[in-house]
């Protein structure tokens, strides 16, 4: 029988990135279980669920495979949840989870990722998402107009750290927020408790209204923004894995798990890069070991689901808004740059992220649908017009 060890830097890989996914992005969940008027017990069982996903599907996966396979919530989701979820009653986000989270297996299962993902032209979709990013950029650097020594120094900390070690500058900014928040008497730790919190079921509630506004949308943010860079950057480490198992691996998942507040489960990217480089282990064959230590730190997290979410709950709105922006900044940036980066498609894709950032909502349908909309029409008519290509670029 195979034995494996498990050497210091590997298990600090996989808790890194797991603390990396929860420093980043665990405050924007948050606020998208505020926005569809979660209770704080309701949150926290939100986490649980989202701990517990991950952590198995990471750790399965990886077994199963023998390879470096990291999986995590979708962040852009996340955030298009934020502004998606207003209005909405728990039930109906639930049948939006469940509605995103079938469209993915169901891409999974037909094989039609990639051919869905040449459907909508990359710009479209990166332009999208970069309009649904915007408010999370304004509301940090907004923040500091009224939180200036708080917001101030979370800024001056990421900068420093950006430059000299970019890969703790979110955790860093996070740490010395909550330190001067601690320090000015600003957390009310009433809410925070250790104690595990078992999820709530939550009967969905299904709506063609927000099916178009909100759940297709987050499918398609989740498949173009979180599962199409995963599965880019485990190909880019030299694990070829197939695709469609793993899709539909991980929206089966989440869709099991919808009814208890996971939203998405989805390949990792940017955490899945720490699992996978020569820094988790110089053995490639053995890097898996490190995303399925990730594996078992999502599960304590997802245990203790209540104490991530009474944190968030007890620390200052500003510090939230700040660590949201922060973690989002590097993402909005790529976004638009992608968006941006061919003359020929550059003035739909200019079109899809205004619509989108504008917070129009038609029909009951929110911007992001429409910016989709809006930019493929702008899209589609300029290459009937070749002339007008050409000049374009």
């Amino acid at each position: 029988m195979r034995t494996f060890t498990l050497p210091l830097p590997t298990l600090l890989s996989g808790f890194i990135a797991v603390l990396i996914g929860y420093a980043s992005s665990a405050a924007i969940i948050w606020q998208a279980a505020q926005a569809a008027g979660a209770s704080p017990g309701q949150i926290a069982g939100w986490m649980t669920a989202l701990g517990i996903a991950m952590g198995v599907s990471s750790l399965a996966l990886s077994l199963w495979y023998r390879a470096p396979v990291l999986t995590a919530w979708s962040t852009p989701g996340a955030a298009l949840l934020v502004t998606g979820l207003q209005g909405l009653t728990l039930a109906e986000a639930v049948g939006v989870f469940i509605i995103a989270n079938a469209l993915i297996v169901l891409c999974g299962v037909t094989g039609l990722f990639a051919r869905l993902m040449r459907v909508v032209p990359h710009s479209l979709a990166a332009a999208m998402l970069a309009g649904i990013l915007l408010r999370f950029g304004l509301q940090a650097f907004g923040a500091l107009d009224g939180e200036l020594a708080l917001c101030g120094s979370m800024l001056l900390t990421w900068l420093v750290l950006k430059a000299v070690a970019p890969r703790y500058a979110v955790i860093a900014a996070m740490l010395v927020g909550m330190a001067i928040a601690l320090l000015r008497g600003d957390v009310v730790t009433d809410s925070v408790s250790f104690a595990p919190t078992l999820p709530q079921f939550i009967a969905p509630r299904f709506s063609l209204v927000h099916t178009f506004g909100v759940a297709v949308p987050l499918f398609l943010v989740t498949m173009a923004s979180q599962n199409a860079p995963g599965v880019a950057t485990m190909k880019a480490a030299g694990y070829n894995l197939p695709v469609s198992p793993l899709i539909v691996a991980t929206g089966l998942l989440a869709l099991l798990f919808s009814p208890f507040g996971v939203y998405s489960v989805c390949i990792a990217a940017i955490t899945a890069a720490i699992c996978q480089s020569p820094e988790a282990h110089p053995d490639s064959g053995k890097r898996w070991l490190a995303a399925a230590a990730a594996g078992g730190f999502y599960l304590i997290a997802g245990i203790f689901g209540g104490a991530v979410t009474g944190v968030m709950a007890a620390l200052p709105v500003s510090w939230v808004q700040m660590l949201a922006g922060l973690a989002l900044l590097s993402t909005l940036g790529g976004s638009l740059h992608q968006a941006l980066n061919n003359p020929a498609e550059r003035d739909a894709a200019i079109v899809a992220f205004l619509v989108t950032a504008s917070g129009v909502t038609l029909l009951g349908i929110g911007s992001a649908f429409w910016g989709l909309v809006a930019g493929g029409i702008c899209h589609a008519v300029f290459r009937l017009c070749p002339l007008t290509a050409r000049e374009r670029r």
